[in-house]
């Protein structure tokens, strides 16, 4: 079944890294473009949907602009982003217009996951786009992300989007064959990891480093994306993008790349957006009979179990609940705000009325609104 998991799946996020997508790094390959595009058009053929999440408008807009190598400046990234975004729409919107399919562009931050409401209509965006056979193309909204509210690489981008979408798999295609035990270019005896159980801690310790230049990311984030696309079901390819007709291939049920298979069963939605936050809005260190009462009997926070309130918070953020060693164990919406859980730490649910003035609810955090990590 495991080497066949394109071959059965119906909706797929396929993310493809900006060394597949540039002409390194000196702006678009538009023939490699086109590739991409014929293949997918077959994925869809073969009655899949299908969600491009793309890299290459940095290194577009810099072309464009004319300057001779990748600026520092965040101002300056955000203008090429901005200039380059025109330019890899354009020639996807072409390449996919010769199958006769349309094209959608998305830009995402990760403001637009974190609210509730933006996620909501994010994921009725993309679903309604999808039963309409339109492809939408997704990238990270460089032109207006900065470092407190940017998703960070494609690699999590594109499992954010396989969360979102509720996809059955996330491809991600990059310059590399897969994941080997160790860096193969310093390691010669390493070897190539054919499957493995995504979120295995084993998976961290092997990938580490960037890879190519072009990009922000490296096997790292790789393995932390799909780790994170397993949450909600969603199992992991992560396969060489040199490889002839790869996608056709990996549909047809070749065994190509890495295997990261998902165990756990499918996140509610709710919990799964709360799993998803990248940024939290405070933490809420726990004591360890709390720690035990989340972890292992499902029970919601209670205020008497907090030692410490870091940060500062309004009601109804995303907080995230950490033991006395810094570890976080569950992401939950809080029900007071920062300054009134720090006055309502440490005390009985009974004393919190007399405390605040009123009472919102018994719970800190309700275990409807927790999810554990």
């Amino acid at each position: 079944m495991s080497r066949s998991v394109i071959a059965h799946a119906r909706r797929l996020v396929v993310k493809v890294g900006s060394s597949l997508v540039t002409d390194e790094g000196r702006g678009l390959d538009h023939a490699r473009l086109a590739l991409w595009s014929e293949q997918i058009a077959k994925l869809m053929g073969m009655g899949k949907e299908v969600v491009l999440v793309s890299s290459g408008a940095i290194a577009e807009g810099i072309k464009r602009l004319g300057w001779a190598k990748r600026p520092q400046a965040v101002n300056e990234l955000q203008a090429a982003a901005a200039v380059g975004q025109m330019g890899l729409i354009e020639a996807y919107e072409r390449s996919f217009r010769a199958h006769g399919l349309q094209t959608a562009q998305i830009l995402l931050t990760h403001a637009d996951l974190a609210d509730r409401e933006r996620y909501l209509n994010a994921r009725s965006t993309l679903r309604t786009l999808l039963e309409l056979r339109v492809t939408p193309i997704i990238n990270e909204n460089d032109t207006v992300t900065t470092e407190e509210i940017k998703v960070g690489d494609n690699d999590t981008l594109g499992a954010l989007v396989a969360n979102l979408i509720e996809a059955d798999a996330l491809i991600i295609l990059t310059d590399q064959p897969g994941l080997y035990s160790a860096d193969p270019r310093k390691h010669p005896a390493a070897e190539f990891v054919h499957e493995a159980v995504a979120g295995d801690p084993r998976l961290e310790e092997m990938a580490g480093g960037a890879g190519s230049n072009v990009g922000t990311g490296g096997m790292i984030t790789k393995i932390l994306a799909a780790k994170r696309a397993a949450r909600s079901g969603a199992h992991t390819i992560i396969v060489s993008g040199r490889e002839p007709d790869v996608l056709a291939r990996l549909a047809q049920g070749e065994a190509l790349g890495t295997r990261l298979m998902a165990r756990e069963e499918p996140l509610a939605a709710r919990r799964q957006w709360l799993a998803d936050h990248l940024q939290v809005g405070g933490r809420l260190v726990l004591d360890a009979g709390a720690v035990k009462a989340l972890a292992e009997q499902g029970k919601s926070l209670l205020p008497i179990g907090v030692v410490e309130v870091r940060g500062e918070f309004p009601r109804g953020a995303v907080v995230a609940c950490q033991d006395a060693d810094g570890r976080d164990i569950a992401h939950g919406l809080v029900n007071y705000s920062a300054d009134e859980a720090r006055r309502i730490a440490r005390r009985p649910s009974g004393e919190i009325e007399g405390i605040l003035g009123y009472v919102d609810e018994l719970e800190l955090i309700h275990r409807d609104n927790l999810v554990l990590l």
